[in-house]
């Protein structure tokens, strides 16, 4: 009862939000004649499941589904870079290098880097290390790949960089950050448990 009683609770606010009469009214259209004191206190515990959010909109309450954080598809730049703060600055351009070659299929050009608060200073001291992973594409093809890019301008005098030595610590750092970005962009509430048990019993 309890799970068809969620389903369709969840399938009405899809629709969009709605106060707990509304939301009585609807269910009881299709069958669920649940007495609004129960439906009351079902619909709080999904809100502190963060299930639902529910919001005071007076003389009501009001329900809807958790949305995940929207970005902008075209601010992709600004979602890496506000995660990249997180990390050592010596490792923040490699990992930029990683993420944005592996989601784009192509090395990354200096632009790109700025759109994600890695300036140019940044970039050669990066460069100047021993242990750097990081150098220069020499692609014969980076022209015609700064004009396939359409989205943002690219300099044409713009270099590129890629990974040219395997890091097993920048592949785990750039995991680390993907990961946040999708717990940020996709809602896991409900998946994770609250207090993590740190032994089996």
């Amino acid at each position: 009862m309890s799970e068809n009683l969620q389903t369709n609770i969840y399938r009405i606010l899809e629709k969009g939000q709605q106060s707990i009469s509304g939301i009585t009214r609807q269910l009881k259209e299709e069958g669920f004649d649940t007495h609004r004191l129960i439906l009351t206190g079902y619909l709080r515990a999904l809100r502190d499941l963060d299930k639902l959010d529910e919001v005071d909109i007076p003389p009501s309450k009001v329900y809807m589904l958790v949305k995940a954080i929207e970005y902008p598809q075209e601010d992709i730049y600004s979602i890496i870079g506000n995660h990249l703060i997180s990390l050592d600055h010596d490792a923040r351009f490699p990992v930029a290098v990683y993420i944005v070659s592996e989601l784009f299929e192509r090395p990354v050009f200096r632009e790109e880097f700025k759109l994600m608060g890695i300036n140019p200073t940044h970039i050669k001291h990066c460069l100047d290390l021993p242990a750097c992973v990081v150098g220069e594409s020499s692609d014969k093809g980076l022209k015609q790949l700064r004009n396939l890019i359409t989205r943002i301008a690219i300099p044409s005098s713009d270099p590129a960089y890629h990974i040219v030595k395997e890091n097993d610590e920048i592949v785990q750092l750039a995991t680390h950050i993907l990961v946040e970005i999708v717990k940020d962009v996709v809602s896991i509430s409900g998946l994770v448990p609250k207090t993590k048990q740190t032994k089996l019993l």
